[in-house]
């Protein structure tokens, strides 16, 4: 039977995110709304930021909140738009709704919502292939992090469309396939029970069909956090190590005013995964060093996780000239990279590198009778449709 004193601390953790006031997440908005961007199942809402004169080939992090937060809000705190205009990539936000989640937390923990070609993360998916074919950005350098329930959220892309990202970021999140009800939700979130080890690698190896190169993580803990334990960080860890084909020992780790991190390393001394452990930091994403500013769950401990994954990532830091972020193992752009890429069915669903064909750069070219705003949105539904994600 279960411990009265955990059982009360589970309805504590439950009564939190319930009574949690949100406004501390009405600050300006700096984001624009995606509008169609297929049949969305998870009913999800969109939106996105782009820096001023965003090159052709840019790349793209994709930002999932935490519960109780939306979107603008998390941009404002976080700073991910503020290093965005300075390095030069687009945001995309996806955005829980009342109607899915009376707390908005994304629901990372239900198979209709976690499994590919499904739910939310199919609605998620879907906006990712509509900001690349509108804005023309760099299918190479996608990316996709999250807060809580948001960071659990971006483990089940990286699970699900290993094919689609480079890397990834996970804040106070966990594994992906942990758990599939409430109660084993919250036991999870205690640290209690869970999968084993084995068990972690085999539900990433079972959500897709992906052979090819898996994502870089970065993980992100707080060694206080009350709400999702510190264990979790480890089993993040554990559940991707072996996919890369790592030790289970780090291959180095350090420890410096108040961080600790270790760090995982292929046989070329590329950093794979990373744990970041931050000494007595409760639940929320570290921010500091002139990005974002504090608020409930976002949390000034001198140090900006937002910074830190982007420079893990390859994407550089907020003193980078505008411009010069590339992945270290992204190729050169090449000579279309000025056009709008058509996905194929394959690229989507089995990570295929099959060369895209060029699309004209001015879609209301191809039909004079159709206004530039019908032109751009036709070119969306065909690519959407080549790809199998809209009907």
């Amino acid at each position: 039977m279960r411990k009265v004193s955990d059982t009360i601390a589970r309805l504590a953790a439950l009564r939190g995110l319930q009574n949690t006031h949100p406004t501390s997440f009405t600050a300006a908005d700096r984001l624009s709304t995606l509008g169609k961007f297929g049949s969305n199942p998870g009913a999800l809402q969109a939106r996105y930021y782009l820096p001023a004169d965003l090159s052709d080939g840019a790349p793209l992090v994709v930002v999932l909140h935490g519960c109780t937060q939306n979107a603008a809000g998390y941009d404002h705190h976080s700073g991910w738009s503020q290093l965005a205009d300075k390095v030069g990539f687009a945001l995309l936000y996806p955005e829980q709704q009342r109607a899915n989640n009376p707390n908005l937390c994304f629901n990372w923990f239900l198979p209709a919502d976690t499994t590919r070609d499904c739910g939310e993360v199919f609605s998620i998916r879907e906006m990712i292939e509509t900001m690349v074919v509108t804005h023309r950005l760099d299918r190479k350098q996608i990316f996709v992090t999250g807060l809580s329930a948001g960071g659990a959220m971006a483990a089940a892309m990286l699970a699900t469309y290993p094919d689609v990202f480079a890397g990834g970021g996970i804040i106070a999140g966990l594994p992906f396939g942990c758990a599939t009800t409430v109660p084993e939700a919250f036991d999870r979130m205690r640290g209690h029970g869970g999968p084993s080890e084995q068990e972690l690698q085999r539900l990433v190896r079972k959500a897709s069909d992906h052979n090819g190169q898996w994502p870089r993580i970065s993980i992100w803990q707080g060694s206080a956090d009350h709400t999702v334990a510190s264990a979790n960080a480890e089993s993040i860890a554990a559940q991707w190590r072996a996919l890369h084909k790592l030790d289970k020992a780090p291959t180095y780790s350090t420890s410096e005013r108040g961080l600790s991190r270790q760090i995982w390393a292929d046989e070329a001394g590329e950093a794979k995964i990373e744990i970041n452990m931050i000494a007595g930091m409760g639940h929320g994403a570290p921010i500091g060093n002139g990005l974002g500013t504090a608020a409930t769950y976002m949390l000034d401990v001198g140090i900006s996780s937002t910074q830190e994954m982007a420079r893990f990532w390859g994407l550089g830091d907020a003193d980078d000239a505008r411009g010069s972020a590339r992945a270290r193992s992204a190729p050169p752009r090449s000579s279309t990279s000025r056009v709008a890429m058509r996905p194929s069915a394959s690229h989507l669903r089995r990570g295929s590198v099959e060369p895209a064909r060029a699309r004209p750069a001015e879609p209301a070219r191809m039909d004079v009778k159709l206004s530039q705003g019908q032109a751009v949105q036709r070119v969306i539904e065909e690519a959407l449709r080549a790809a199998g994600l809209m009907r």
